[in-house]
Order: structure tokens, then sequence, then C-alpha cells
């Protein structure tokens, strides 16, 4: 891997906060000593935004093989038309197309070594939806193009990561309803190999531990509150022990998030979408980074969302993304060492 290559920035939803966050980010990269990065998107979007915020920040077109030079003196940004006015905090079907493209061509980026990582600004999943968008998040749509590349099954895994926790949920975009059907113990072990696979290869975390959680409260209470924690999670613990992975539980999700309980383990193994984000965001709300494990390139994202209330009226923190540019910058520079 070239480490000379600049990390690709989508552009996320252009009448979001990415642009306003990333005309940010870019302003600070001198005194956060950020590597460079290029932009996917429509460079009008960000020089219109850069003056509703009064920033002064020259926007270049850019091809990936200039971006790293220009990042010095301008914002590199490699066209993608969104073909339409954008108007900041106004969300419309006529962008979804531009925001599709951006990440359609950071991932193609990425596999031709042009650059590092991926690290996408945030998406308003209904307005995609609207357009046609037949994945539940980035998450799963980074795996389609991840298996359309190689031709091979890309099993993606979501991690929030924080200065204070890693958690992981092992089912994500679907209804609380379905989730005691669709958790099995093949679904938990196998999300707990890549874990622990890529904890080491792009953390350098040896031996992680991984603390899982039950399902129920009180993670059941011996059958008492549910049977899933003791038929699908005890069965996945066994396994994971028997494979050499330090993995233990079922623990009661409602103890293992404080300071004590969290210094006993490296990841926290949820069983649904807020049972890990919810304490991931209030831990480092500001400061955590969703990073997709599973797949054969670097993916980052700040956790938060579009933002639409506050787009464009520089309220907007660039915090989240700092941290993920920063994260895939490390990871990519570890799995090359």
């Amino acid at each position: 891997m070239d480490l000379i290559a600049p990390l690709a920035l989508t552009q996320g939803d252009p009448a979001g906060i990415g642009p306003d966050i990333t005309l940010r980010a870019w302003q600070r990269r001198h005194d956060l000593a950020l590597s460079p990065f290029v932009v996917m998107g429509d460079p009008e979007v960000y020089r219109v935004r850069a003056r509703m915020l009064d920033l002064v920040v020259p926007v270049k077109e850019a091809t990936l093989d200039t971006a790293a030079d220009i990042f010095a003196h301008a914002l590199p940004v490699v066209p993608i038309a969104t073909g339409v006015t954008v108007l900041a905090g106004k969300p419309h079907i006529a962008y979804a197309r531009s925001t599709i493209s951006a990440i359609e061509s950071a991932v193609a980026a990425c596999f031709v070594g042009s650059v590092r990582a991926v690290v996408t600004n945030p998406i308003a999943k209904s307005v995609l939806y609207e357009a046609g968008f037949g994945f539940p998040g980035h998450t799963e749509f980074l795996a389609d193009l991840a298996a359309r590349r190689t031709g091979e099954i890309v099993r993606p895994v979501m991690m929030l990561a924080g200065p204070k926790l890693k958690a992981v949920p092992v089912t994500i975009h679907i209804p609380i309803s379905e989730v005691p059907r669709a958790l099995t113990t093949d679904l938990i072990v196998d999300t707990c190999r890549i874990v622990a696979r890529d904890l080491e290869t792009r953390y350098g975390l040896q031996n992680a531990r991984l603390a899982v959680a039950g399902l129920n409260p009180h993670a059941g209470e011996g059958g008492a509150i549910g049977r899933e924690d003791d038929a699908i999670i005890h069965p996945a613990v066994r396994r994971l022990r028997e494979e050499g992975i330090d993995a233990f539980g079922p623990l009661p999700a409602d103890t293992m998030f404080h300071d004590e309980a969290r210094s006993r383990y490296d990841v926290a193994i949820c069983m649904y979408h807020d049972q890990a984000l919810i304490p991931a965001k209030a831990l480092g709300f500001d400061d955590s980074v969703n990073v997709t494990l599973g797949l054969p390139f670097v993916r980052t994202s700040p956790d938060h969302g579009t933002a639409f209330g506050i787009a464009g009226s520089g309220l907007a923190k660039e915090d989240s993304l700092v941290a993920a540019l920063r994260m895939a910058d490390e990871m990519t520079r570890r799995h090359d060492s």
C-alpha cells in the first residue's frame, strides 16, 4: 500500500453537515497534522457552503493523482456533479445519485490503490430509499460493493470505536421485534471471529477480550426472562473459547458499561443496534468513529447523522470526522507495517 496516497472522503448527503465538517477539518489540517484526504463530491457544493459559513477554504478540482499535492493549499475534490442546486438543510431525492456515486467512486479508488481508505460522510437513508437504494445502510452497501469486486461473500461488522468504548452490534438495521429471530449461534460466532481478527490486524490488539452481552434483562436470569441467552448466546461463547478467542458471557447488559466493567474487556459484543450504540455515543459522541470490520479495505465514518437542522449554520462540530480520518490513517499504516 502506498502510504503517500490520500484518504478518500465521500460527500455524504450534500444537504447535510458533511460539507460543513469537511471544510472545517481541512482548515485544521496543519494544527491536527492530518494526512491528505480527497473529497469525492461536487466542488460547487463546497464553494457555496464555504461562503455560507464564511470560511476561507479554496476548493480545487482534482484527480486522484494530484489530490495529495493540492491538499496543502486547497481542498481537493474529485468532481461528481449533483446536477441541481443543493440547499443546506433541505434534503432532496435529486441528490441521491451523486451521494451513491461518491461512495462507489471511493471504493473503486481504494481497490486500485489510488487511495488508502474510505471515510464516509453521513447519508440520509430515507432520501436514498426514495431513489430506490436497496440497502439498509452504508455498511451493507459497502459489503455489496466489495463482494462485486472480489467475487467473494463479504460479511461486514459494524463497530463504534471511541476513547472509552468499542462496541459491536451483532444485528444492525432491523426492527427490535425481529432481533430474537435473527440471532443465531453461528451469527454471533462469525461476528466475533471477524472482530478478533480485525482488532489484531487493524488495531494491533492481540488476544482481544470480547465481552458478550445477553439479549434479555439479566442475561435471561437462567431462562426465567427468556431462553435466547442460554440457548443461543451461551453456546456461541463456548465455541469461541474452544477456538482460542477470549470471549466471555452472556453478561447482563445493564452492568457492562460502567468504568470498572469496561476495564475488563477490549470490545463489547452486543445483540442489537441500540444496545451497542447508546453506550458508545453516550461515552463519546463527539469523538467516536463508526468502523466497518470484515471488509477488504479500511472504512471509517463519523458516528453521527446528517443533522439537516444545523447544516450551513456553523454549529456542526468536526471532531468525529477528524477522529474518523485519523483512525483510517492509523489503521492503514498499521496494516501495512
